[in-house]
């Protein structure tokens, strides 16, 4: 799971890089979003507003990042403990999952997990897209941050074991480190369709009568599928572990940038404003009817 973390970091990084690389070259968008609306306005698919989407983007990676230092270090099990484990204490609905492990499976989500993450570096080759490169960039950061948040803060709250703890086959030393109370929820299948779905809505959105759209939504459909099952047959996750992850992922790649299409901004009866009170901190969303 170490790789897991290292992996995303360094995507994070990527991320960032591509982001600055992309300021310069459309001519500091971000900064200057009324020149480039007055320079193209039929062609502006989203609208960034600086003071809002930085800061968050920004308080969002550093949350995750500082996250994964948490999830990832998480206190041993003791082996009297794990050997006390009963399957009867699972829910109904995930108790037949447990005892499964299959470290084949397990690495092939890996591969689909790291090779997924690159992906919408590839809507860059589209010139229509590429001119917007640093929305992109700044868009996918906020995606996959949101979805990080989410990760790392339900795995700090809840220390639930994966099913391979259930599981003699399984070494000790595997069923007894801390990072195998990382149970809920499934961190590569929300990664894989924050980025595929990701994917899928921007070249959706630069292309809404283009046939292919279909291809690629279909393509994360079976990336993030692909990887929930293999997950599964790793023994890393329960069933509702997964489908929280799909839920996640596929929600914060298609919704990030939904709420930023420039239609949406361009309507009144539409808001979004950042909310702070008592114990909650977050965005408002308002739409009047």
């Amino acid at each position: 799971m170490m790789r897991m973390k290292m992996g995303l970091l360094a995507s994070l990084a990527l991320l960032l890089h591509t982001f600055s690389y992309g300021q310069n070259d459309t001519s500091t968008a971000l900064s200057n979003t009324n020149n480039y609306n007055a320079q193209a306005p039929s062609e502006e698919v989203y609208k960034i507003k600086p003071k809002l989407d930085l800061p968050l983007t920004i308080g969002a990676t550093a949350f995750t990042i500082f996250g994964f230092s948490q999830v990832y270090t998480k206190e041993g099990t003791p082996e009297a403990t794990i050997r006390n484990l009963s399957v009867q204490n699972i829910p109904r609905f995930d108790r037949w999952a447990a005892d499964i492990y299959n470290e084949k499976a397990a690495d092939a989500s890996d591969y689909i997990f790291y090779g997924s993450v690159p992906v919408p570096f590839l809507l860059l080759a589209d010139k229509k897209i590429r001119k917007d490169a640093a929305k992109i960039g700044l868009l996918y950061l906020q995606a996959m941050a949101t979805t990080g948040v989410l990760y790392t803060g339900s795995n700090m709250v809840f220390n639930r074991y994966r099913p391979y703890t259930y599981n003699p086959n399984a070494t000790m030393g595997d069923r007894t480190e801390g990072n195998a109370k990382n149970s809920f929820f499934a961190g590569h299948a929300a990664l894989v369709g924050t980025a595929t779905f990701f994917t899928a809505k921007v070249f959706a959105d630069y292309h809404p009568t283009s046939n292919w759209k279909w291809v690629v939504y279909g393509a994360a459909a079976v990336a993030t599928g692909t990887t929930g099952y293999l997950r599964h047959r790793g023994g890393r996750h329960f069933p509702s572990d997964i489908l929280v992850g799909t839920a996640v992922g596929t929600l914060s790649g298609i919704l990030v940038p939904h709420f930023h299409k420039h239609k949406l901004f361009k309507d009144p009866s539409l808001s979004v404003l950042p909310y702070s009170g008592g114990l909650s901190h977050g965005l408002l969303l308002s739409y009047k009817w």
